[in-house]
């Protein structure tokens, strides 16, 4: 009998080794599939991260940026203007007359369409962001650009909305330093 119990002991062993070894490769296995999709996932959270809609005005360098439409540094903050495209990239520039005149010569825009955000510095403080859509403006002041515009958060005596400072923003035309694609200097 004690053989019967060794020979029995010798067949539950390889079984036991195989189920041990089939636990094991299940193991390795589980453990790769784990670990490439932590890679996966790894690799994809800065895509991820970069697809996610950006939204409200970035931060303006002052006296290093410069303004998209005059390639002049944007220096004074309570003029600065930022347009975010409707392609999410966004857009400096110095005064609004600029980023007025900018966006009208855009392809996007000449097609229809609209900036996503279009913002504008509070004159009176010089740090607080204005939807420049929405706000009202203020005319005859000196701005970098001349275009005469400054942008305040609440109607004022004087003060026009967007639709007619852009108007008068047109009507004036484009600055002599300003460069626009396509236009012969």
């Amino acid at each position: 009998m004690p053989e019967h119990r060794q020979h029995q002991h010798r067949h539950r062993q390889p079984r036991r080794h195989h189920q041990h070894h089939r636990h094991h490769a299940c193991t390795r296995r589980c453990f790769c599939r784990r670990a490439a999709s932590l890679a996966l996932l790894a690799l994809a959270a800065p895509l991820l991260a970069a697809c996610k809609q950006k939204t409200g005005p970035e931060a303006i360098h002052y006296d290093r940026d410069a303004c998209e439409m005059c390639n002049m540094i944007i220096s004074d903050p309570r003029f600065a203007t930022e347009i975010r495209d409707p392609d999410g990239r966004i857009h400096k520039f110095d005064d609004i007359g600029d980023a007025i005149h900018w966006m009208e010569n855009q392809p996007w825009f000449k097609a229809g369409q609209q900036p996503k955000e279009f913002w504008v510095m509070n004159f009176h403080d010089g740090k607080t962001w204005l939807d420049a859509r929405k706000t009202f403006y203020l005319p005859d002041q000196v701005s970098p650009m001349d275009y005469g515009f400054a942008a305040v958060p609440t109607r004022e005596p004087g003060s026009v909305n967007f639709t007619e400072m852009r108007r008068r923003v047109i009507a004036k035309g484009i600055h002599a330093r300003c460069t626009v694609p396509g236009r012969q200097s």
